[in-house]
């Protein structure tokens, strides 16, 4: 497919409300194996100037990278921009114009996130490597099966988008006056029923893109579920800056973070 010429206007502006995060079930779980399992990493002898601590916080945050970019792969090989950038896939037409309903700049949206994700992890770990440190690999947790829809790849995935709950208290959230969630205000549900079931956000295989209503009803999910990824941990970066006590590792977090 060929990619879009970026709209830096809109774009810009819709990344700058939705920008980075994390909110993926299971990320924590895998993120503990993770840290269990690389204690040898974190020896003094091995890595002079980063702390057990901060060492931890950046595999930590290295898997939660690697998490988040499985999922936009998958968004981006069949509703996204395939391309040199952000190889895989071939792209579902049905899906991207039910996508471009949303905002007819979604394509070029989630191949730019993808790609972000993508140098995310490949920084943090390229840097752990330099400090003498493991980096994380979770390839061999990339047991679910992927979509057969025409256009996504046949490989081992670490997310399964076609089977979600979304909370999409987010949309409330951003839209409230007089609660904070600070506080520990509660929001309402924008959509109930995505809460209670589980629902795909991109389709399962080619009968899903019929009727149109059908296919326009995934894509409508996966622009809640975008909303969900963006804004759930715009706080996890600058909360665990503030436990690093390497200057460095410090301003990777917040280079990262949410800005």
């Amino acid at each position: 497919m060929k990619r879009t010429t970026k709209q830096a206007g809109n774009a810009t502006n819709r990344r700058s409300f939705l920008r980075k995060g994390l909110a993926i079930g299971g990320a924590g779980t895998i993120g503990a194996g993770l840290l269990a399992n690389g204690v040898p990493a974190f020896a003094a002898e091995r890595v002079s100037y980063l702390t057990k601590g901060d060492i931890a916080i950046l595999r930590f945050l290295s898997a939660a990278e690697i998490i988040e970019t499985d999922l936009w792969q998958q968004y981006n090989e069949l509703g996204g921009i395939p391309d040199s950038e952000v190889p895989g896939g071939s792209g579902s037409a049905p899906y991207i114009a039910a996508l471009q309903q949303l905002d007819g700049d979604m394509s070029q949206y989630i191949h730019d996130n993808t790609e972000d994700e993508i140098s995310h992890f490949t920084f943090i770990n390229a840097y752990l490597v330099s400090k003498g440190a493991d980096p994380v690999n979770l390839d061999k947790f990339r047991t679910l099966p992927s979509s057969k829809a025409t256009g996504a790849q046949q490989i081992g995935r670490l997310t399964n988008l076609m089977k979600l709950t979304v909370d999409t208290s987010w949309w409330t959230k951003y839209r409230s006056r007089t609660k904070n969630p600070d506080f520990g205000d509660t929001f309402a549900q924008a959509i109930p029923g995505l809460s209670k079931g589980q629902f795909p956000a991109i389709p399962r295989d080619d009968g899903d893109l019929n009727p149109p209503k059908h296919i326009q009803a995934i894509a409508n999910t996966a622009g809640f579920h975008f909303g969900f990824i963006e804004q759930g941990g715009t706080s996890l970066y600058p909360s665990l800056a503030q436990r690093v006590t390497n200057p460095e590792v410090l301003r990777i977090l917040l280079s990262i973070g949410p800005t």
